[in-house]
């Protein structure tokens, strides 16, 4: 394993998003993400309260729109366990919708409880089929820290996996429109 990124608001972390040349994809796997930018809209959420401006989605979805006007990809597939938790249901209606609006190719894995598909139960970035970053959470989904990968053959394993996620998983219009969520009817 290569050097480890333990802060999501470093610059060095921000830099693996406008430092690539094609192609960036993640791998979510995990039910729910202890992210502390999260925790304000995500009680305003569960209080019923509208989308309300956030900085955090707004600096992504920028730095998302300005990639793809550029020919970037950025792709991603949640592996999902349905039924939905609540964090699950905020994640799609808030984050997704506005991501995919932004130009982020966005798919969803549902999977019942106990039928996980053939692909790894960790999270991970792959940046330009070359550049692997695991990202490793504790139990109850707080970000430890993203660890660069210098294994060809892991790398490889990882895109492999990519691939086949981005062809199993449904585009995220689809899905909110199959569980109907309030943005997607």
């Amino acid at each position: 394993m290569g050097r480890r990124i333990t802060d999501l608001n470093s610059a060095e972390f921000a830099a693996l998003f406008t430092g690539f040349e094609h192609t960036a994809y993640r791998l979510e796997t995990l039910p729910w993400y202890g992210v502390g930018y999260e925790d304000e809209s995500f009680r305003a959420f569960l209080a019923g309260e509208p989308l309300a401006a956030d900085q955090a989605r707004e600096e992504w979805t920028a730095m998302v729109r300005d990639a793809v006007a550029d020919g970037k990809v950025f792709q991603r597939v949640h592996v999902i366990t349905e039924p939905l938790s609540d964090y699950l249901r905020y994640e799609l209606e808030w984050w997704y919708g506005p991501n995919t609006e932004a130009g982020e190719d966005i798919r969803i894995l549902p999977v019942q409880p106990g039928r996980w598909p053939p692909l790894p139960r960790h999270d991970y970035w792959l940046f330009d089929s070359s550049d692997l970053w695991l990202m490793e959470y504790d139990r109850d989904g707080r970000f430890l820290f993203a660890e660069h990968v210098d294994d060809p053959a892991a790398t490889i394993q990882h895109a492999y996996w990519r691939d086949a996620a981005l062809h199993r998983a449904i585009p995220y219009a689809d899905y909110a429109r199959r569980i109907r969520l309030p943005a997607a009817s």
